[in-house]
Order: C-alpha cells, then sequence, then structure tokens
C-alpha cells in the first residue's frame, strides 16, 4: 500500500509538472508569435485604426493601401527578381563549394588538413574588414556586378565546420567499399556522400539562403546602379521616402502612413523565407545537430 501511495504522489507530481511546464511553453509562444501577429495585422489596419491603436491583433477594417503603396513602384518587381535570383544562383554556388571544400576537409589522409582547418577557424575570428574587402571586389572588377554579393561570401565558415562535421560522422567503410568497387574520389562524394548529407544540405541551404535573401550592406557598397538593388534595398527606400514625400514613380495618391508602411515591409521581406522553411524544417534539427556535436 506505501509503494502504491509513493508511486501515485509521483503520478501526481509528473502531471502537475507536464501542467506547468506546457503552461509555460505556451506563454514563451504566444510571447514570440504576438508581435508577429501584430506585425501582420497592423499592415492590413486602416489609417484610422493605425494612429488610434498602439497594438492591433486584429484590424476592424481591412485596407490594402500599404500593399498598394508598395506595389505601385515598378522597380519592386525588379528588386524582388534581382532578390530571387542572387538567393537562388548564390544558395547553389555556396552549397557546392561548401560542400566540396567540407567533404575533402573531412578525410583525415588529406594533405594540410589541419592546417586548412586552422585557417578556416581563423577566419570566423578575424576578418579583413569592410575597406579592404571593397579593395578586394574593386580590384576584381565585381564592382556594379551581382557576383560581387555572392562570391566574397561565398563559404561561410560556420556552415563548412557544421557539414565538414557531418561527414566526418559517416561511416568510413562506406567510401572503402566504393572504392573497392572502382568508384574514385569524385564518385564516392556524389553518389554516395552527398545523398546520405541530404539533411545537413537542406539546413546550410537554408543558412545560405536566408543570408543572401537578406542582402542588404554588400548592395549598398558595390552595387552603384540602383536598377541593380535587391528587394530589402529598394524597401528601405520606401520607408525613407515614406515618411516625408511620394516615392517617385507610384501611382498612389494618398500615402498610407509611415508606421503601417513599415509593418508591409516586413511582410513583404519575411514571408518568402517563411514559406521556404517547412520544405526543409524535416531536415533541419537532424542536420544542424550531427553536424554541430560530432568532433
Amino acid at each position: 500500500m506505501k509503494h502504491l501511495s509513493s508511486t501515485r504522489k509521483q503520478t501526481l507530481g509528473s502531471r502537475l509538472f507536464d501542467i506547468i511546464n506546457y503552461t509555460l511553453l505556451t506563454l514563451i509562444a504566444l510571447i514570440c508569435l504576438l508581435p508577429f501577429v501584430n506585425v501582420i495585422a497592423s499592415s492590413f489596419a486602416s489609417t484610422q485604426e493605425v494612429v488610434s491603436k498602439p497594438f492591433i491583433l486584429f484590424p476592424t477594417t481591412f485596407s490594402l493601401d500599404a500593399y498598394r503603396y508598395i506595389l505601385s513602384t515598378p522597380t519592386i518587381f525588379k528588386g524582388l527578381g534581382v532578390s530571387i535570383g542572387v538567393t537562388l544562383v548564390g544558395t547553389l554556388v555556396s552549397m557546392a563549394l561548401t560542400a566540396l571544400m567540407a567533404y575533402g576537409l573531412s578525410r583525415k589522409y588529406l594533405r594540410g588538413r589541419n592546417f586548412i582547418n586552422f585557417v578556416v577557424v581563423f577566419s570566423m575570428l578575424f576578418s579583413g574588414g569592410m575597406i579592404p574587402t571593397f579593395l578586394v571586389v574593386k580590384g576584381v572588377g565585381l564592382i556594379d556586378s551581382y557576383w560581387a554579393l555572392i562570391l566574397p561570401v561565398a563559404i561561410n565558415a560556420f556552415n563548412l565546420i557544421i557539414m565538414r562535421n557531418f561527414f566526418q560522422a559517416l561511416p568510413p567503410e562506406l567510401e572503402e567499399s566504393a572504392k573497392i568497387d572502382g568508384s574514385n574520389d569524385f564518385g564516392v562524394f556524389f553518389k554516395i556522400m552527398l545523398p546520405l548529407a541530404l539533411p545537413s544540405i537542406a539546413t546550410i541551404s537554408l543558412f545560405y539562403g536566408v543570408s543572401y535573401w537578406n542582402t542588404y550592406m554588400t548592395a549598398i557598397l558595390y552595387l552603384n546602379d540602383s536598377v541593380k538593388w535587391p528587394i530589402q534595398v529598394l524597401l528601405r527606400q520606401i520607408v525613407i521616402v515614406s515618411s516625408g514625400m511620394q516615392a517617385e514613380g507610384t501611382s498612389v495618391d494618398v500615402i498610407p502612413p509611415a508606421q503601417t508602411i513599415k509593418m508591409a515591409v516586413i511582410v513583404v521581406a519575411t514571408v518568402p523565407m517563411l514559406i521556404a522553411y517547412p520544405f526543409v524544417q524535416k531536415h533541419f534539427t537532424k542536420g544542424a545537430l550531427l553536424g554541430a556535436v560530432k568532433g
């Protein structure tokens, strides 16, 4: 009887812990979610509601004025095309270079492997800085070129280390058996290692994609032609212009409040990545953890 009573108390304590735990996690989730809901709701709210209410969770009157204002500028579609192109090409280039280099550094028989790994880690701690990087980009003739947004940041050291660790965690017997069957290093990489690394590839691709989509400072530094600006730079210009005067080339007579335009700009800049995330979400945790905890 005493044993049953102790088990019952443990069960009640476990249930109480679960209730408290779920309650706290729900509150934390709401705290993280409510600001984003406020951003979306404010972007669709009417002018009067935005001015009168400091916090909106559901607009009483829906209005698309902010989105009409943003999309009324013809260059916005050009900027979207630039960002999509840079994101797709940049992610492909970065993943190709990162995967090849990570696989090479994961092989223990590679000569100079330790020194190259040291250089990779060193680059995470120390960098040349903005001005030397600009001089290098200018020296190789990439100013006013879309490649200036891709090549200087093609390989991220942190992503490279995660992927290298992922390749190191794969059984070496796979490579040995493939070479016994007559495969060379490229055959082992493309036919065996790369298909097994899909979780890591999906995770790192998401990291690179978000980074390229949010390209802002490099575009300001290296692109002098405003026609080549990506969406992030154009959205910033729209926010600045909306605070004082009507944007050049817009067909909107009445400018919505600057606060509404800012919220709509956040939605336009964020939604594409939110749409892409579910497609790689199932691989995200596995790819990040396997690459991070294996040494």
